[in-house]
């Protein structure tokens, strides 16, 4: 469904967009490759690069992350191609510390911590969200395929998509349906 028409003549200025590719690794690990552009509709000076012509990128950078079944990041590397400063990929080597944290719950507050502020880059750091929820639907298929190797209500561990979103609720119709041994509402 499109968004509703607008209530006001506009005028397009900026562009964000964000790309996300996952891939499963022939040896067993996991990666996504993410890549964030923006671009204004309009060209304007900057001190650092000279006049930035209409289409060209202000923002173009990207982090690869690879990570394992237990979402842990093996290895990350950051890029930065489009900046509005000459050092901004001087921070780009920083993002290698992303090995070691897990993308599970606690994920963003340990990304801000590490790379907050005058610590890493805010592109960088917002491109974060978008690389766990995509390295997380990347291996999804092969848990629930694994997941399925027996019946769901043999399960004896509630699965950990449970309570993440209103469909997902332990108090809803989709739960009562598919892991009905983790139901808490009131059946029918």
């Amino acid at each position: 469904m499109p968004l509703p028409a607008a209530t006001a003549d506009r005028k397009l200025l900026h562009t964000r967009t964000v790309k996300c590719e996952g891939y499963e690794r022939d040896d067993g690990l996991w990666e996504v490759d993410a890549w964030m552009t923006d671009i204004k509709s309009y060209g304007f000076p900057n001190q650092d690069r000279g006049d930035v012509p209409v289409g060209e990128p202000l923002h173009g950078m990207g982090i690869r992350i690879t990570y394992d079944e237990r979402m842990m990041i093996i290895d990350a590397v950051a890029v930065t191609d489009f900046s509005p400063f000459r050092i901004c990929p001087n921070i780009t080597p920083t993002f290698k510390g992303l090995a070691g944290l897990r993308m599970t719950p606690g994920f963003t507050k340990a990304v801000k911590e590490k790379f907050g502020g005058v610590n890493g880059c805010v592109h960088l750091v917002e491109l974060l969200g978008p690389i766990a929820t995509t390295a997380f639907q990347t291996i999804a298929g092969k848990r629930f395929a694994k997941m399925s190797e027996r019946p769901r209500s043999e399960l004896k561990v509630k699965p950990p998509l449970l309570d993440t979103c209103h469909a997902w609720d332990v108090k809803g119709e989709i739960v009562e349906r598919e892991f009905p041994q983790f139901y808490t509402g009131k059946s029918a």
